[in-house]
């Protein structure tokens, strides 16, 4: 499998040119990566560029959508099996936010659903994202929930960078990421976000 090196410039406008100019559809992106790659941040880099092609753009944060804390911790706060499969509410994210978003869906979207800080709805109003525009939403553990999208790229941190670069307080979570290797459109190889590598041929 090839590996090309890029600067994290070309990495934004490789994934904007993979998304695209306008068309009539939605486009839902999914940035993936555990919390030391920093999905969100590579997602809201992607944000201008696109609206200079034209497209408007959503961001949103799968971290808006987390299950109460009475769920979400019923195993306790330092289970990485409830971490990997219970604390996203999975459900909310599709309802609210990638189903309005299948073609000739409405475009009404809630862009954030639940203040995990303080343990209650998050009082968001609901916004309609015109047809030709672009879901960017970033998250951990995304591509094993079969979640749809019309994009999905992956930021890949080896075991040891990803435990390198975890905080102490969060070294619970790191057995959530055993064996999880999702397959997703883009690979990108981040242990070092300023040297991004990407997976696989250049379109």
């Amino acid at each position: 499998m090839k590996v090309h090196p890029l600067t994290p410039q070309a990495l934004v406008a490789e994934l904007v040119e993979r998304i695209g100019g306008p068309r009539a559809a939605w486009t839902r992106v999914l940035v993936d990566g555990a919390p030391p790659a920093r999905p969100g941040e590579l997602a809201d880099a992607l944000v201008e560029p696109l609206r200079a092609r034209g497209r408007p753009v959503l961001r949103v944060s799968a971290a808006d959508f987390l299950r109460p804390a009475s769920v979400r911790l019923e195993f306790g706060r330092t289970d990485p099996d409830s971490f990997r499969d219970g604390w996203l509410d999975t459900g909310g994210l599709l309802r609210e936010v990638l189903d309005p978003l299948e073609p000739g869906g409405t475009g009404r979207v809630l862009p954030s659903l639940w203040d995990a800080a303080a343990d209650r709805a998050s009082r968001a109003d609901y916004t309609t994202l015109p047809e030709g525009g672009v879901l960017l939403l970033d998250g951990t553990l995304l591509l094993d929930k079969w979640l749809p999208a019309e994009l999905t790229v992956h930021l890949w941190l080896s075991r040891a960078a990803l435990a390198r670069q975890t905080a102490p307080e969060d070294a619970w979570t790191l057995p959530a990421y055993d064996g999880y290797e999702p397959r997703a459109d883009v690979t990108v190889r981040y242990d070092h976000p300023t040297k991004p590598a990407l997976v696989g041929s250049l379109d």
